[in-house]
């Protein structure tokens, strides 16, 4: 039994956990470029206090696991956290989100200490887009890396495009053609507004509708399952294009327009350790406080059964009232 169930009947068997805040990159709208702040390294959990967190949530029903950053990747000996994870009992699907400019030097090894698929960042198929996107890197290495996971059977690879107008909105169809050509499924995500880009959503802001009216105007789409109960709203492309062996799915992910969630079934864990119960708010509970306080694992257990109760039913982007998110996504875990 998971009782985990927050007071709208939501099962929260999925937590996303930051490693760092730290990044290779400085996208526009993770990590904007007037921010150099970072936590100090004591600040940052432990791996054996994300263990012994991710091993009480799985005792209570928790199955999922994403490590997130910043850049994950960046974090030192990274490779042995995963491996720690993926021995906890009741973790089915552990994953990562990364920017994949140092993937394909850590590929195999992820692979081989448990990890099992991966979502990559992919805002552009131009280098001088690129630079302008994530203030500096090399395509090529973000490349290299998809392809190095694909081959590598850290699948399904899912591509995420953040769709901004004047920068990315026109080559849609192109990184359509890359996901199938590469055997990845592809997520359009609309921009949202954090800390100091909000004025960047508004202008560069996409509609998701607008997104899936363009994708349709090239490739004929029909609804696909969703697993996991994710944000996306799936489809597959009936086209010669695609054969049943390099089936893609095209995903699209609408935190602005039409919010998902009402099936939200997670929560997120940043860096420094305060549990996040919805990715809008800013308040959150301090779990590092606790477990470097000497908690007992049921005592911690109790928290997060309790925590779960006050997770709230929705964010508030859309209200005119509210404070767009203070930190940044690379803080938040993106």
């Amino acid at each position: 039994m998971n009782p985990l169930i927050d007071k709208y009947n939501r099962r929260i068997k999925y937590i996303r956990i930051s490693v760092t805040d730290r990044c290779d990159l400085k996208c526009l709208y993770c990590t904007p470029k007037d921010s150099d702040s970072y936590s100090r390294r004591r600040a940052i959990l432990r791996f054996e206090e994300i263990t012994r967190i991710v091993r009480c949530f799985a005792d209570l029903g928790v199955s999922r696991v994403r490590i997130t950053g910043g850049e994950p990747l960046v974090r030192k000996d990274v490779v042995s956290l995963i491996g720690q994870l993926s021995n906890i009992k009741g973790i089915e699907d552990l994953a990562m989100t990364t920017n994949a400019t140092l993937l394909s030097k850590y590929a195999i090894d992820l692979k081989n200490a448990g990890l099992k698929r991966v979502n990559i960042s992919l805002d552009t198929l131009k280098s001088e887009t690129f630079k302008m996107i994530c203030g500096g890197g090399k395509l090529k290495d973000v490349l290299e890396g998809i392809r190095g996971a694909v081959n590598i059977g850290l699948t399904p690879v899912n591509l995420n495009t953040v769709v901004m107008k004047g920068l990315n909105n026109n080559e849609l169809i192109d990184i359509v053609h890359f996901a199938i050509e590469n055997m990845a499924n592809i997520r359009f995500i609309e921009c949202m507004p954090v800390r100091r880009i909000v004025n960047l959503s508004k202008e560069r802001f996409v509609s998701v509708k607008e997104i899936k009216s363009l994708i349709e105007s090239h490739f004929e789409l029909e609804p696909a399952e969703s697993s996991g109960g994710g944000p996306a709203s799936y489809f597959t492309i009936k086209s010669a294009i695609c054969n049943p062996q390099s089936a893609i799915k095209i995903g699209f992910i609408s935190p602005i327009t039409q919010h998902f969630c009402k099936s939200c079934n997670r929560v997120r864990l940043t860096a420094e350790g305060i549990l996040k119960l919805c990715l809008a708010y800013k308040d959150g509970i301090d779990l590092r406080d606790y477990i470097r306080s000497g908690i007992s694992d049921e005592s911690l257990k109790e928290i997060f059964i309790k925590a779960i109760q006050d997770k709230p039913q929705g964010h508030q982007f859309l209200n005119d009232k509210c404070i767009p998110i203070e930190q940044s996504m690379s803080m938040i875990g993106g």
